[in-house]
C-alpha cells in the first residue's frame, strides 16, 4: 500500500497550526479539542446549567413547586412593561465572573463568544418570542468611549450572528448620563433611569415585536424604563433577554 503522503502533509500542517495557535478557553484559558466555540466543554456546561426553576414572566430564580400562572410572588401582582424575560443563567459563579471581566475589562472577544453561546442556547425559547428585532440597551457616550464597547451591544450581534432577527443597534438612545445603578435600592434605581432613555428619530417599532438585551436583570429598572419607551412608540411586544438575573439589589 503506498504511503498515505496526503494526510501526512496534513497532519503536519494542522500540527504545526495547533502549535502556533492552540486551542485555548477564553473562559478558563485551559487548552481544549478543537473547537470553534471557544468555550471548553466543563466552561459550557457551568455556564448554561440552570440550577433553578425559573419565573417565565420575569426569569426570577423560584422553588421548585411555586405556581406560576400569573408570575413569581416577585412579579405577580406588577404591571411589567415587558412581556417575558429570559435569561442563561442565575448572576452567580461562573457566569458573574464572566459578566463582572465583560463590565470591567476590554473583552470584546469574549462578548461575542459568550453571546453566541447564549444565544445557541436559548434559541428554541427566544423564537417562542418571535422577535423581528433586538435592542440592546445603550451605554451613554461618555461611558462608551471610556469602555469602547458595549456589551450589551455585543451580545445583540451574537444573537444574530447565531441565526437570531435583526438587530437595531442604536435604535435606543441614553439620553443622559445615569450613575451606577450598583449601590442602590430598586426605587431608587428607577428614579434613577427614569427618562434616561430615548428611541433614535426615525426608528419605527410601532406594531413590532421587540426584544432588549442586556448583561443582567437585577430590580428590571432599566430594562422597565427601555421597554416604556418602546411601547410608547407602538411596540406590540417587548421581551427581554439578558446573560444573568440577579436576586440582590443591582442592575
Amino acid at each position: 500500500m503506498p504511503f498515505p503522503i496526503a494526510r501526512w502533509l496534513n497532519g503536519i500542517r494542522d500540527g504545526l497550526i495547533n502549535l502556533l495557535y492552540p486551542s485555548a478557553c477564553w473562559v478558563c484559558g485551559q487548552f481544549f479539542p478543537d473547537s470553534t466555540a471557544g468555550v471548553c466543554p466543563s466552561c459550557e456546561q457551568l455556564l448554561t446549567t440552570e440550577p433553578h426553576s425559573t419565573c417565565p414572566r420575569c426569569s426570577t430564580s423560584v422553588g421548585p413547586h411555586v405556581p406560576l400562572t400569573d408570575g413569581c410572588a416577585r412579579c405577580r401582582h406588577k404591571v411589567l412593561a415587558y412581556d417575558r424575560a429570559l435569561r442563561l443563567g442565575p448572576y452567580e459563579g461562573l457566569l458573574r465572573e464572566v459578566i463582572i471581566r465583560l463590565k470591567n475589562s476590554r473583552e470584546e472577544t469574549l462578548a461575542e463568544i459568550i453571546g453566541g453561546l447564549c444565544a445557541r442556547h436559548l434559541a428554541p425559547r427566544l423564537r417562542e418570542l418571535s422577535p423581528q428585532v433586538i435592542v440592546p440597551v445603550p451605554l451613554h457616550w461618555t461611558r462608551l468611549f471610556a469602555r469602547r464597547y458595549n456589551q450589551a451591544a455585543l451580545l445583540a450581534q451574537a444573537v444574530r450572528a447565531a441565526g437570531g432577527p435583526p438587530v437595531g443597534p442604536d435604535w435606543l438612545l441614553r439620553r443622559r448620563r445615569t450613575p451606577s445603578q450598583g449601590r442602590l435600592g430598586p426605587a431608587a434605581r428607577a428614579r434613577n433611569v427614569r427618562g434616561a432613555f430615548a428611541l433614535r428619530r426615525g426608528c419605527v417599532v410601532r406594531g413590532k415585536r421587540v426584544v432588549v438585551v442586556d448583561d443582567v436583570l437585577t430590580t428590571g429598572a432599566t430594562a422597565e424604563e427601555c421597554a416604556r419607551v418602546l411601547r410608547r412608540a407602538g411596540a406590540a411586544y417587548v421581551g427581554v433577554l439578558t446573560l444573568a438575573r440577579a436576586m440582590r439589589t443591582g442592575s
